[in-house]
């Protein structure tokens, strides 16, 4: 396995016009990572996505730092399914600019009022499904494969995850499994990525701190999970994900790709991003 860092940990950073993505960039490779992941980015004016792709990835293969994964959202519950398919097509078009060789697209984050039928993920997992297969179909013809991710509360659970794969019946697609999220659903980490993990195509490290709903709102910072429980992101190694379990879990069911550090805590951002990098590397071994 190796470490890579996504664009998003430095989210916090990112909002100082002084700290550029190219200095997001920079930090990774100065403190280890082994390449890049892009949460979606910014097109400055005058540029088209494109070319601002282009940019980014001639500035990756300056320093030697690879861009492994391209990661984006998306909503099949839109009620243009064509559009949508439509829209995350063109970003499969990026993403072959970029040069990565896998794209996380969202699934929904769940019912639109246009939506009158029966409101469980077995009624719309037919439509999801047709939207991940359209998508990683074109993918397809580009060389890259397509994954969605435990996000967004309604496709969150491993069980709907695994569904979901199952539905689309397709080996270019797959799940990016992020070891944190799963407490978002209030999943077990351990024995959710341990039913994801054969079917990862990237994957997730994050960590969090967790209080239980019975106590009292600790305010700033936190948010609850479905069950109401109070989360609030940290440094890997410092919460309650088990991350070093979950990266055994992922060797044993074959997975040697990319993890990506996905920091979104309140600790000063490239302290944490650094810690992060280092606890992940100490995990994998």
């Amino acid at each position: 396995m190796k470490v890579s860092v996504t664009s998003y940990s430095y989210s916090q950073a990112l909002r100082d016009d002084s700290f550029t993505i190219f200095d997001a960039m920079d930090h990774a490779k100065a403190i280890g990572a082994d390449g890049f992941e892009f949460s979606g980015f910014d097109t400055p004016e005058g540029k088209t996505p494109a070319e601002q792709a282009q940019i980014l990835r001639d500035y990756s293969e300056k320093i030697g730092l690879p861009i492994v994964c391209y990661a984006i959202g998306g909503n099949f519950m839109n009620e243009d399914l064509d559009a949508e398919v439509e829209r995350l097509c063109r970003e499969v078009d990026i993403a072959k600019i970029l040069g990565v060789p896998v794209m996380r697209h969202d699934v929904t984050g769940g019912f639109q009022d246009w939506y009158t039928g029966v409101k469980t993920f077995p009624a719309v997992l037919p439509r999801l499904a047709e939207g991940c297969r359209r998508v990683t179909e074109y993918a397809k013809t580009l060389g890259i494969k397509t994954c969605s991710e435990n996000h967004g509360r309604f496709a969150q659970d491993p069980d709907r995850m695994v569904a979901l794969v199952t539905a689309v019946n397709d080996t270019n697609y797959g799940t990016l499994c992020d070891l944190g999220n799963f407490l978002c659903a209030d999943a077990d980490s351990a024995i959710a990525v341990g039913m994801v993990a054969p079917f990862a195509y990237h994957v997730h490290a994050k960590d969090f701190l967790r209080i239980s709903g019975q106590e009292e709102d600790p305010g700033h910072g936190w948010f609850m999970s479905r069950a109401c429980n109070y989360l609030r992101g940290t440094i890997i190694g410092h919460g309650v994900v088990p991350v070093r379990q979950d990266i055994k879990i992922l060797k044993e069911a074959g997975y040697d790709g990319y993890v990506t550090v996905e920091f979104e805590g309140m600790e000063k951002t490239l302290e944490a991003i650094e810690t992060g990098v280092e606890n992940l590397k100490k995990f994998i071994g």
